[in-house]
This record gives C-alpha cells, sequence and structure tokens, in this order.
C-alpha cells in the first residue's frame, strides 16, 4: 500500500502559480544579467585599450557577420550606454514579467532578428558605418510591446501598451534619416531593424504567452447560474444535474402557485413534441369543429 501511495504521488502533476514576487525577481534577474554584461564590456575595454568597438555590425560585409552578435554589447561613450541601460531596464523588465512564459525566446529571436536585419539594410545609399549599441534592442522590446497589447485586446497589456507609447513615444523619430546634426551619428537603421524585428515578433507570438484573465466576480457569476436543460438531459446522473433538480424539486414544493411554471424532465423520458396548427374559423363551414360546436349549443 505504501509503494502504491508513493507511485500515485508521483505520477500526480503539482499545479503551481506563479507568484507576482517570482516574476519580479525572474524579470530582474535577466535584465540585469544583460546589463553587467554590456557595461562589464564597456569598463575593460575602456581599462585594458582593447578596442572591442571594432567588432560592430558591419553590413553586408563578411567579417562584420560576428557583429551580428557582439554590437548590442559595444558603446560609444558613457551617455550612449547610459541611455540604453535606462530604456532597456524598463522594457526588458515590462516583457520578462508580463509575457514570462515566451520572454526568453522573444529576447533571443529578437536579439539575432533584429542584428541581421540590420546587416542586410545598414548603410543603404550611404558611406559604409560601423554599428554599435543595444538600441536596436531597446526599439525591438518597445516595438513588441506595443504592438502585441494591441493585437491581443488585452486590457492590462493594452495599459503596458499606452504606458510605452507615453515614456518612448517619441523614439519614433530616430528610425528615419532625418537631416539634423544630432541624428547624424545615430544609427537609425539599427533602430528600424530592431522596431521591424519586434512588430514580427509581436504578430508570431500573438497567440502564445499571457492570456486574457477571469475576474473572481465572474467566477461567482458564473457559479451562481443554473445550468442549461440540454446538458442536464446529456448528463442525468452528473452530481451538478442532481445538485439542480433537487434545489427545483424543494423550490416547487415551497412554492406550488409556480409548478406549471418550472416543469422540468428527469432525463430518463423519451418525449416527441410536434407542432399541430389550430384550424382558422371560417364563417360557414360545416366542416369546422368550432362551428359544429356551435351548432350543437343551439
Amino acid at each position: 500500500m505504501l509503494i502504491g501511495n508513493l507511485a500515485v504521488m508521483k505520477s500526480t502533476p503539482r499545479k503551481t502559480s506563479i507568484t507576482d514576487k517570482q516574476r519580479l525577481h525572474f524579470a530582474l534577474w535577466f535584465t540585469m544579467l544583460f546589463l553587467i554584461a554590456i557595461w562589464g564590456v564597456y569598463f575593460i575595454d575602456l581599462s585594458f585599450d582593447l578596442n572591442l568597438k571594432q567588432y560592430g555590425n558591419r553590413p553586408r560585409e563578411l567579417k562584420g557577420l560576428k557583429g551580428i552578435f557582439t554590437y548590442p554589447f559595444l558603446h560609444g561613450g558613457l551617455s550612449h550606454l547610459w541611455n540604453n541601460t535606462a530604456a532597456f531596464f524598463v522594457l526588458n523588465g515590462l516583457l520578462f514579467y508580463f509575457y514570462r512564459s515566451i520572454a526568453i525566446r522573444v529576447w533571443s529571436i529578437m536579439f539575432i532578428s533584429s542584428g541581421i536585419l540590420l546587416w542586410l539594410i545598414g548603410d543603404i545609399g550611404g558611406e559604409a558605418r560601423n554599428h554599435i549599441g543595444a538600441s536596436g534592442l531597446v526599439y525591438g522590446l518597445a516595438s513588441f510591446l506595443f504592438f502585441s497589447g494591441i493585437m491581443r485586446k488585452n486590457l492590462l497589456l493594452l495599459r503596458i501598451t499606452l504606458l510605452v507609447a507615453f515614456l518612448y513615444g517619441g523614439m519614433i523619430w530616430m528610425m528615419f534619416p532625418l537631416p539634423f546634426e544630432e541624428h547624424v551619428k545615430v544609427s537609425w537603421e539599427g533602430h528600424l531593424a530592431g522596431a521591424i524585428a519586434g512588430l514580427g515578433l509581436a504578430f508570431l507570438f500573438r497567440n502564445s504567452g499571457p492570456k486574457n484573465p477571469v475576474y473572481k466576480f465572474e467566477i461567482s457569476e458564473a457559479a451562481h447560474e443554473d445550468l442549461p436543460e440540454w446538458w442536464m438531459r446529456g448528463n442525468p446522473n452528473h452530481p451538478d444535474t442532481l445538485a439542480q433538480r433537487e434545489k427545483s424539486a424543494l423550490e416547487n414544493d415551497t412554492n406550488p402557485e409556480s409548478n406549471d411554471a418550472h416543469v422540468g424532465h428527469t432525463g430518463d423520458e423519451n418525449v416527441n413534441y410536434h407542432w399541430v396548427p389550430r384550424p382558422k374559423k371560417v364563417p360557414g363551414d360545416k366542416n369546422n369543429p368550432s362551428n359544429k360546436k356551435r351548432q350543437n349549443e343551439k
């Protein structure tokens, strides 16, 4: 018996629910891991003068292919690094908190696809440049969070969409080659590649991840609704059916006047219903039953 009980215990899957604290730890852990990596690379490069920035993403050059995997870790200065850090901390935290079940897949595909797209479309019609910085990932995260909330029509995720639009709506201008001084050194192609990757992933994972929540008041309302008659006829021995039959019987006993209005079927009988039209009353028609009845009364 003990062995049998142990076997049952092992074979029974345990249902675990993820708490908000666990979600927060997961989001912070992965976000800080990446931020520690990019800050570490920056200070190592600065301390030992390794000139790691040469390993950026160089579009349509064979030696630039390795930059697909390295360019998000490289930055040109502290201001560049800090701007990407602040935006990445917020957006990546939102991704891993609210999209926990698909966050790693989305992030990994975004990391690679945005780099490949930048390598393909970068520097078209201009001089060759070396693209560095995690801003492509930042734009990919913002794009995914914005469009995913719209596609899912989830009220909670739509709030995240509005939050992203409010905080980072101005970033859209950095995806175009505007003729301003501050835009000359900005990799607008990297921003555009990240935004396109985020939009594609939002569409690809639109049916995966978080679902519309079921609130407690909805459950309580559904629990007090009567079972449909067709379902009870198909499941006459179900405990819910028996309970509702008993409840209906008690109500009919306490309120006899409403018995005619609450007649139900137990599901055991076989009843066939036929619709019979009522005969029309035609004056002078001897074959009409109503006219015969009147003649007999006379």
